[in-house]
């Protein structure tokens, strides 16, 4: 069985409470948050998101907040490398990384894992959008 090192996880919909009962941990636990929200790693997407208010973040800072363009790429297994990383340094410090959010597809696999699949592939990307733009996407299609 593979052990995994402590860490809390706070689940759960859009202004369900997470955020007021993350703070409130940080009164009792030697605890740092960690953001699992597919939407609040990009900076200036705060309406929708439910992104804390400026003065809690300054006073209770979340990683994995605004560390974004809206136009630049992240997916989960960016996040997943991103999460295990700030959980060492958290751990590092003798502090328990706090995980909160909504984003339940990150938590699964920032728990289960990810498989060894290939990333992405850029130029393929490219050369398909391209073709997609010369003969239409029915043609990729039929050809798929």
């Amino acid at each position: 069985m593979l052990l995994k090192p402590p860490a809390i996880f706070i689940m759960g919909p859009t202004a369900s409470g997470k955020t007021d009962l993350a703070v409130a941990l940080r009164a009792h636990l030697p605890v740092e948050i960690i953001s699992v929200d597919s939407a609040q790693i990009y900076k200036t997407m705060d309406i929708g998101s439910a992104k804390a208010d400026p003065s809690v973040l300054e006073k209770h800072p979340h990683a994995l907040i605004d560390i974004r363009d809206p136009s630049e790429a992240y997916n989960v297994g960016d996040f997943v490398k991103d999460a295990r990383r700030q959980m060492k340094d958290i751990r590092a410090r003798g502090n328990i990384p706090l995980l909160v959010g909504g984003t339940m597809m990150y938590f699964k696999l920032l728990f289960s894992g990810l498989s060894d699949l290939p990333g992405g592939d850029p130029v393929i990307r490219d050369n398909l959008l391209r073709r997609a733009t010369q003969h239409g996407w029915e043609s990729l299609y039929e050809e798929l």
